[in-house]
C-alpha cells in the first residue's frame, strides 16, 4: 500500500510558525504532525506501507531530506512530488501521480485523528469522516442504510449532511482514481475555480463504485494557532501511559505535572512545567512556570510565565507573564 500527502500550502493561518517549516512539521507532544498522521494511518490500515509520497511546494533540501526520513522511521521508501500551483486538492493528488497504483491512502496533513476502527481493505474505498454541528466549511457525505455513500457534496450552502470529510481517503484501485484526476484535468471539470477530488469521486461513483464511510472518534486540526495547542493537549493525553520524558532530560529542582513531553537533552532547572506542555531537544527552561504550551528545540526560556503559547526554534525569552507565539530566532525579554 502506498500513502499519499498532499502538503503544498503555505500554512498562512499558522504564522509565525510557517515561515521557516511547513506546516505539517511543526511538532505535537514530540513528533512533526506529518509523521503522527503516517503513523496513525498505518495503525487504521493494518498491513505493510511500502511508499510515502509527499507533495509539496518550494521547501528545499532540508525539509525534504526530512521528509524522507520520515518515511524510513515507518519502514517505507519516501518520495518527493512538486505542486507548483495551488489547483485544488484533484490537481494536488495527481502531481504524485507514478504513487497512485494498487492500494493508496490521500491523506491531506493538517488533520490529525483518533479512530477505533479496522479498514476493510476490499471496499473500492472507504472515506474518513465526522459528524460534526456545522459542516458548510466542509466537504460532506451522505450514506445509505449500508453505509455505503450516495452522494458527495463540496461546502453545501445548506445542509445535506453533517458527516465531513476529514481528508483521508483509501481506494482499492489507484490506477482508477489516477484516470478520473486526469480527466477533470483533461476536460477543464472545476467547482469553485479548482479542480476538486469530490469531483472525481462522483464520478467513480456514478460508475459503480462503491464507497464506505470510516466513522472517526476525533478530528483534530491544525490550522492555527489555537487548534494546534488543543491538538497537543489531546495527543498527550492519548499518550498519557507512555514514557514521554527522554532518558537525556534534566530536570533538577522543577516540578512536571503531567502529561508533558521533555525531549532529549533538555534541562528544566527551578520550574513548574505542566500540564499540556511539550518542550523540545535541546532546550533550557530555567525559574519558569509554563502550561499548555509548545516549546520547539534549542531554546532558551528563563524567569517566564508562558501558558496557551508556541515557541519556534532557536527563541530565547525572558519575561513576565505572556501568551506568546514567537517565530524561529526570535528574541524577546
Amino acid at each position: 500500500m502506498k500513502i499519499i500527502i498532499p502538503m503544498a500550502g503555505l500554512g498562512k493561518r499558522m504564522r509565525p510558525h510557517t515561515l521557516t517549516v511547513p506546516k505539517p512539521l511543526i511538532p505535537i507532544a514530540g513528533k512533526p504532525i506529518v509523521q503522527l498522521l503516517v503513523e496513525d494511518i498505518m495503525k487504521v490500515c493494518g498491513q505493510e506501507v511500502d511508499e510515502v509520497a509527499f507533495v509539496i511546494g518550494d521547501f528545499g533540501i532540508e525539509t525534504e531530506a526530512r521528509l524522507l526520513d520520515i518515511a524510513k522511521n515507518v519502514g517505507a521508501k519516501g518520495s518527493i512530488y512538486h505542486q507548483h500551483e495551488p489547483l485544488g486538492t484533484a490537481h494536488a493528488i495527481l502531481c504524485a501521480q507514478e504513487a497512485l497504483a494498487g492500494k493508496v491512502v490521500v491523506a491531506f496533513a493538517d488533520t490529525l485523528f483518533k479512530a477505533d476502527f479496522t479498514m476493510n481493505e476490499e471496499d473500492d474505498g472507504v472515506i474518513w469522516v465526522k459528524k460534526i454541528d456545522d459542516p458548510s466549511a466542509f466537504g460532506v457525505v451522505k450514506t445509505d442504510d449500508k453505509n455505503i455513500i450516495t452522494d458527495f457534496v463540496e461546502k453545501p450552502k445548506s445542509f445535506v449532511s453533517d458527516l465531513a470529510i476529514i481528508g483521508i481517503y483509501y481506494f482499492r484501485d489507484g490506477d482508477n482514481l489516477r484516470n478520473e484526476l486526469q480527466f477533470l484535468i483533461d476536460n477543464n471539470i472545476r467547482e469553485k475555480g479548482e479542480f476538486q477530488l469530490t469531483n472525481a469521486l462522483e464520478n467513480m461513483k456514478s460508475k459503480g463504485a462503491r464507497f464506505s464511510t470510516g466513522k472517526v472518534e476525533e478530528w483534530l486540526d491544525c490550522g492555527n494557532k489555537e487548534a494546534t495547542l488543543h491538538t497537543n493537549r489531546r495527543i498527550l493525553e492519548f499518550k498519557k501511559n507512555e514514557s514521554l520524558i527522554h532518558p537525556s532530560a534534566k530536570i533538577k529542582d522543577s516540578i512536571i505535572i503531567p502529561p508533558c513531553f521533555i525531549g532529549e537533552n533538555t534541562e528544566i532547572l527551578q520550574s513548574v512545567i505542566g500540564p499540556y506542555v511539550s518542550v523540545g531537544s535541546h532546550s533550557t527552561v530555567h525559574q519558569s512556570v509554563m502550561e499548555n504550551s509548545i516549546v520547539q528545540n534549542n531554546c532558551c526560556i528563563a524567569t517566564a510565565n508562558v501558558s496557551n503559547s508556541m515557541i519556534g526554534n532557536f527563541v530565547g525569552y525572558k519575561g513576565s507573564r505572556k501568551e506568546l507565539s514567537l517565530g524561529d530566532y526570535s528574541s524577546e525579554s
